[in-house]
């Protein structure tokens, strides 16, 4: 038997899953952030060594059963990042082939039939990437705002501040994301709030996005309006990304992953609207599996070996063990959440 293993290294956690050939998964580990950009490189080879060294334990194996391996990394962003990387994945002492992309890549290869097709992740913040049968790649920046990439929970949060500032300001209708806000940061009034954002007294959770997803189903004008804008831009990247690809006339594959896609049709909605008008044969699928498995793809790209004809058994399998590993004690809370 041949075993793959693929790394989901993501800012809030990281997962290693090792699957075999048939594609049942054997060991699963997991361990905290892994993007440089946050805990530099030292924290990245700690975050990959401790969730492989589980994963292997779990399935009591040696580095040298495995045939490929996989890496999605969070911070993987351009190519003056892959030496350092090499250097930390190199630490694990695998043998075996790897391939390391950005960690948008694993919607995708987790979710789309062949692999083909387009990830839009919206989580903390946002990320889209693209693979056509040719193998070319399609990409946005993946930084947010400052390259006017919106649709994650921090951007969905900032909108939300534009609404609360334009009640208080008399430009819109009130909205009970007012109320929301207060009370996520503690603050006495809207000019107490305004005053603690402007001298950094107070900071605004991403966790805000849920509630703004609350008032939106619960009928409040502006928070259907945050969610409608942040559906639209998400549409935008997949539309541009199928365009990278040269897929936009095509039956093309768009997977939706990450926890904002959670608010459902006031956010999925206003996406699949500007999907149809640019891509009118896309199809959207919601990830239904965890994105470590696309990394076990593309660990099993790596060995030669036909792992999407064996991937809903990864995934089947893939989900009972991590959720029996997310419910032994002292696991932490971060292990389990989401990136972008």
């Amino acid at each position: 038997m041949k075993y793959f293993v693929g790394v989901d290294v993501g800012s809030t956690k990281t997962h290693a899953l090792i699957a075999g050939e048939d594609g049942r998964c054997v060991g699963f580990g997991r361990s905290g952030c892994g993007n440089y950009q946050a805990v530099g490189h030292g924290g990245l080879r700690a975050a990959l060594g401790e969730a492989f060294t589980e994963a292997l334990r779990t399935a009591r194996l040696r580095k040298t059963s495995v045939a490929g391996a996989g890496f999605g990394i969070a911070g993987y962003d351009f190519p003056s990042d892959r030496p350092a990387h090499l250097e930390s994945v190199a630490t694990l002492g695998l043998s075996c082939p790897v391939a390391l992309a950005n960690d948008g890549l694993n919607g995708l290869l987790a979710g789309a039939t062949r692999g083909i097709g387009v990830n839009v992740s919206a989580g903390s913040s946002n990320n889209c990437r693209g693979r056509n049968a040719d193998g070319r790649e399609g990409r946005i920046v993946g930084n947010g705002t400052m390259f006017g990439e919106f649709g994650g929970a921090m951007e969905i949060v900032q909108r939300g501040l534009h609404c609360v500032n334009y009640a208080w300001i008399k430009r819109s209708p009130p909205t009970v994301l007012t109320r929301i806000y207060l009370d996520a940061v503690g603050a006495r009034d809207e000019l107490d709030l305004m005053e603690g954002l402007s001298c950094d007294r107070y900071r605004l959770p991403n966790a805000l996005a849920p509630r703004i997803s609350a008032a939106a189903h619960d009928g409040d004008a502006a928070a259907l309006e945050v969610l409608r804008w942040a559906g639209e831009e998400l549409g935008w990247l997949a539309v541009a990304v199928a365009r990278q690809i040269g897929m936009q006339n095509d039956a093309v594959e768009i997977i939706q992953s990450g926890s904002v896609f959670e608010a459902g049709d006031p956010i999925r909605g206003p996406m699949r609207e500007v999907v149809a008008r640019h891509c009118p044969r896309a199809r959207l699928i919601r990830l239904d599996g965890p994105p470590v498995v696309g990394a076990v793809m593309l660990g099993m790209e790596q060995g030669r070996h036909g792992g999407y004809a064996v991937r809903a058994e990864t995934v089947r399998t893939a989900k009972a063990m991590i959720a029996r590993a997310l419910r032994r004690p002292g696991c932490r809370p971060g292990a389990g959440g989401r990136t972008r």
